[in-house]
């Protein structure tokens, strides 16, 4: 048995979750609260944490059941292998869901990555994230003479850049 992520169709989520339990499958869909504001009530809503995707525990063989599944549009998989999500790292991620308010989804930041800070007084500032006896970093690089200077940034105030942008 291992945990694979299937793709839905958009506001789905819930819906693919209910049915693949009635099925017997093991799934898993991590759920924020977030309370809404609307003109006449204020109310408390569930939303996936990451849209588009509800997990489930297989044997890859019961595939089908779970894609014949309405709702599911794919197994995420890359090259044409199913993607498989180690075990540990649903726990984890069940682990803080059950004692953190706030999560929300972030960048997947590596380090090398590019990126830029968002706000403060070095805003728009861009460079390469570097990860440095456990503290995140920024490196401003300095291509004519292959030199670089870091420093220590909140990983929360930062952004990846896309591939296709370049450091400015």
């Amino acid at each position: 048995m291992a945990w694979f992520a299937l793709y839905t169709k958009p506001r789905h989520e819930k819906r693919v979750f209910e049915q693949l339990s009635e099925k017997g499958l093991e799934a898993f869909l991590p759920l924020t609260r977030e309370l809404r504001q609307w003109k006449d009530r204020r109310k408390w809503v569930e939303n996936p944490l990451f849209a588009g995707y509800v997990f489930v525990e297989m044997e890859l063989r019961e595939r089908l059941l779970a894609l014949q599944t309405a709702g599911v549009v794919r197994l995420v998989a890359f090259g044409g292998i199913p993607s498989t999500i180690p075990a540990w790292q649903i726990e984890q991620l069940k682990k803080v869901l059950a004692e953190v308010d706030g999560l929300e989804p972030a960048d997947f930041l590596r380090a090398g990555d590019p990126v830029e800070i968002l706000a403060g007084p070095l805003a728009g500032v861009q460079g390469y994230l570097l990860e440095k006896r456990g503290e995140t970093r920024l490196a401003v690089m300095l291509d004519g003479i292959y030199q670089s200077a870091s420093f220590v940034v909140d990983r929360h105030n930062i952004r990846k850049l896309d591939k296709h942008q370049e450091l400015v």
